[in-house]
């Protein structure tokens, strides 16, 4: 472990008084109250004076928290038992530690591939998205390293996503490298998007008395995670080759719909399933431009929904990939405003809280996205050298992808897989884009 030295915990509050704000959670939000904190670290390079940084980060998190000061609140219910996001300048606000690691370097953090020693870097891990109840619903650690400092934060995804997370975290960047003000001021009218009330029962089912005695728990498969850095050139080949044979059904795949198949075939060869075993792909799309009236890109919340496909795995390996990524097209193309409504009004008439892992048999899961632009957030020393989810929120086939490091059109792949499949998946040179 790296033995991180807690030096200090203090909390920020929004610079000028707010005042008592509220508003109610809609059905975008409520299905990830029992999803865990969304964890991200951002990993920086570079001689700091890092008692300066530790002011100027609290400083400007103080000034971006008056457009954002959702984050500094607390979820609460109303009378009745609707839940809803709600501050007052009395509330403690955003939770910031300070911690030091000095014994290591950002070159030993950033060839790290899975999450075990990131834990002690970021707030809240195994923490429920319900518990944003008593606690702060985002928390920050600035951790100091031999040559650098990392940023590591948990959002509760209850009240937000990964477009509205980006949004801060480049607004946060923003005032810190000197503005005055940020450049798109969030929208945080989530009734705008949905405005029907749901009351959630969170009361978990009596569990069954066992017969015999007490009954072990199953204990899942060893999980591994590993970050695969696909470049410019490969991700271009990846998308060449599934739109060799243009089919006329069909639009040019995407970049995001070819590099989903690309893994969804390498996942399921990976897992070495039989021919009739069914494995599912799911999108966390955002439905910003789809919900009719569409709401702006700086819609403050959950907007986002998880699409489904699902085909049998010799199927899905017999055919070339671009049957795999019709498949993917087409469900995002059906999710319409039409598909939005049906599945809200499905859901607001028998609310399932899902679990993180819900997401299906065999499942391949996409999170976050390479369009955020997670390289521009530039606190004033410079670009991130690398940017990672935490422990949080991870399953066997959850994938998250993110703008590469070198820029232009390269990804990185952060995926979740049970030990025995990514070692296939690291032997895999289709998978790689190896001759």
């Amino acid at each position: 472990m790296l033995k991180a030295k807690i030096i200090s915990t203090s909390h920020v509050k929004p610079k000028k008084a707010v005042g008592r704000r509220e508003c109610q959670l809609v059905t975008f939000d409520l299905p990830y109250i029992a999803f865990y904190y969304n964890q991200k670290l951002m990993i920086y390079k570079g001689a700091v004076d890092f008692d300066d940084l530790v002011v100027k980060m609290k400083d400007g998190l103080a000034l971006v928290l008056e457009e954002f000061h959702q984050l500094a609140g607390k979820l609460g219910k109303d009378e009745d038992g609707v839940f809803k996001v709600e501050y007052d300048d009395d509330m403690d606000g955003v939770e910031v530690v300070v911690a030091a690691a000095e014994e290591i370097s950002v070159d030993e953090l950033t060839k790290e591939e899975g999450t075990a020693r990131l834990k002690e870097l970021v707030p809240y891990n195994g923490v429920l998205n319900l518990e944003g109840l008593q606690r702060p619903l985002l928390g920050v650690q600035l951790t100091k390293l031999k040559d650098g400092f990392v940023i590591g934060c948990a959002f509760n995804h209850a009240i937000l996503d990964g477009t509205a997370t980006w949004h801060f975290m480049n607004s946060w960047a923003q005032i810190c490298r000197g503005a005055t003000s940020i450049s798109v001021t969030p929208f945080l009218d989530r009734t705008k998007a949905r405005d029907t009330r749901v009351k959630l029962d969170l009361t978990p089912p009596a569990a069954a008395a066992p017969q015999n005695g007490d009954v072990p728990k199953a204990v899942p498969p060893p999980l591994r995670e590993k970050v695969f850095k696909f470049s410019e050139s490969a991700i271009d080949q990846i998308k060449a080759k599934v739109n060799e044979k243009p089919s006329e059904d069909s639009k040019p795949f995407s970049t995001f719909q070819a590099l989903s198949t690309h893994v969804w075939n390498a996942v399921t060869r990976a897992r070495q399933l039989k021919p009739e075993d069914y494995t599912v792909f799911t999108i966390f799309a955002d439905c910003r431009k789809r919900v009719d009236p569409p709401m702006p890109e700086s819609y403050f919340g959950n907007l986002i929904q998880a699409i489904f496909t699902v085909t049998a795995a010799g199927l899905l390996l017999a055919n070339p990939p671009e049957f795999g990524a019709k498949l993917v097209q087409q469900a995002i193309v059906m999710h319409d405003a039409k598909a939005i409504n049906k599945r809200n009004d499905e859901w607001e008439s028998n609310p399932i809280i899902f679990q993180y892992k819900d997401a299906g048999v065999n499942c391949v899961a996409v999170g976050s996205s390479p369009r955020f632009n997670v390289y521009e957030v530039d606190f004033g020393y410079g670009a991130p050298e690398s940017v990672r989810s935490g422990s949080n929120n991870r399953f066997d086939g959850m994938v998250y992808l993110y703008q590469g490091k070198s820029g232009g059109r390269s990804i990185d792949i952060e995926i979740s897989l049970d030990a025995a499949a990514m070692e296939n998946l690291e032997k895999d040179k289709e998978f790689l884009m190896e001759a």
